[in-house]
């Protein structure tokens, strides 16, 4: 397989922590691959009159710390091996940060941006139709992902309380505040980015935020959210890029977050923000800066350009964006890497808690949600940062030991064979 097949790069990642464990082969074979691999079709016919099916994944990889937990992603590049790879992810990410949930993933081949908002709405429902019996609070809870949102999660959560025959909130994370969301969940992601970066800033850079400089690639809501949790923090974010391109500024920093959400919402773009020098998504991770936070999609640090990566530390944002090659390459070269499973679990960090606010029927202040979400990282990230200089390990094999570590103990006390 290539270097940007995600699914390999799972297993490389998996087998990289083998000789750290005593993990028994049975257990090693059943991690490997996912409990359950669910495929379906969704024919859907469109409001243009046009009947097209459509291709939904739901892969479950492990469940033996809870319930499977994952997110819903809708991209025309989604693929089984992407699920895959994402499903087995969320396992160890719910294990780093010590939730009691499993791992899983769902997702449709389309591109919403050729369907009208009412198209959306039919193809969710199917989907919802179709996986029912793999849906639930106490089987899969899902979540807002890559071109999903609280509206559909509110679809998501109306389809399956009427196949129920009563309301279930708890079938779904990430629902707008009126129908059980939870206060601080859109911004959860970005806010745990950033508490582990500023950690890791004062841990190995030896720096305050405020000195040091700042390159986020993606301006989607984990990279929005980061660069607005950032900048409050005193952070200089001096370049930052979106689909569409990138922005360098010509000065010390970026003044206002306003500013760059109105270059996103108004001219369509990040990159078009007055004043800025344009770059693209390329020479961004080129950039010149203490911190690179790579916010955007899968493989964007690779083998060929992770040499003229020039940040100090890389704080993964997105699933996976960086390929095992380049990571070995990083981290000879001495780049601290803080990996993807412990930096963005900030989000099913506050999925748990909206979880749990549904079960009991309660609702959380912001302040609460965000002083738990505080508490909860950087517990997660000296937990990570001791293990690692224990065991003289790079961040991230330091992180999936643990995770690992965590699932296999569970597996092992609840007999799993």
């Amino acid at each position: 397989m290539s270097e940007e097949d995600p699914y390999s790069n799972a297993l490389v990642q998996l087998a990289s922590v083998t000789d750290l464990l005593p993990i028994e082969p049975e257990y090693y074979e059943t991690l490997k691959s996912p409990r359950r691999e669910v495929i379906v079709s969704l024919p859907v016919k469109l409001e243009n009159g046009n009947s097209t099916t459509f291709v939904g994944y739901r892969i479950q990889h492990n469940n033996a710390r809870g319930p499977y937990k994952g997110g819903l992603r809708y991209h025309q590049g989604v693929g089984l091996s992407e699920v895959k790879a994402l499903s087995m992810w969320m396992t160890w990410k719910t294990a780093i940060i010590d939730i009691p949930f499993g791992g899983s993933k769902g997702g449709i081949t389309v591109d919403p941006s050729k369907l009208t908002r009412d198209d959306l709405e039919v193809l969710t429902r199917k989907y919802v139709d179709s996986l029912s019996r793999d849906l639930g609070p106490d089987i899969d809870i899902t979540a807002p992902d890559m071109n999903t949102n609280a509206q559909t999660m509110a679809w998501i959560m109306n389809e399956y309380s009427k196949l129920k025959g009563h309301n279930e909130p708890a079938v779904v994370t990430g629902k707008p505040l009126e129908l059980g969301g939870s206060e601080g969940r859109n911004a959860a992601t970005g806010r745990g980015v950033s508490i582990c970066v500023r950690e890791a800033v004062q841990k190995f850079l030896k720096k305050k935020l405020k000195d040091v400089t700042v390159a986020v690639q993606g301006f989607g809501n984990v990279g929005s959210n980061t660069v607005d949790n950032l900048m409050r923090m005193g952070a200089k974010v001096v370049a930052v890029s979106d689909i569409a391109g990138g922005a360098r500024s010509t000065g010390p920093a970026f003044d206002s977050f306003d500013e760059l959400m109105t270059a996103e919402t108004k001219l369509g773009s990040v990159g078009k923000v007055a004043g800025a020098e344009e770059i693209s998504n390329e020479e961004l991770l080129e950039s010149e800066v203490d911190v690179l936070v790579p916010a955007a999609l899968e493989n964007q640090i690779t083998e060929t350009n992770a040499k003229k990566v020039r940040a100090q530390l890389v704080v993964e944002a997105a699933n996976g964006p960086t390929t095992p090659q380049a990571d070995h390459l990083l981290v000879k070269s001495g780049t601290r890497v803080v990996p993807d499973i412990l930096a963005n679990s900030g989000g099913v960090l506050v999925s748990y808690f909206e979880w749990v606010q549904n079960l009991n029927r309660d609702h959380w202040s912001e302040e609460e949600v965000n002083d738990k979400l505080e508490f909860k990282m950087k517990k997660a990230f000296n937990e990570v940062l001791d293990y690692s200089v224990k065991e003289n390990i790079d961040l991230r094999r330091a992180a999936l030991a643990l995770a690992v570590d965590r699932v296999v103990t569970a597996m092992r006390l609840s007999g799993w064979h």
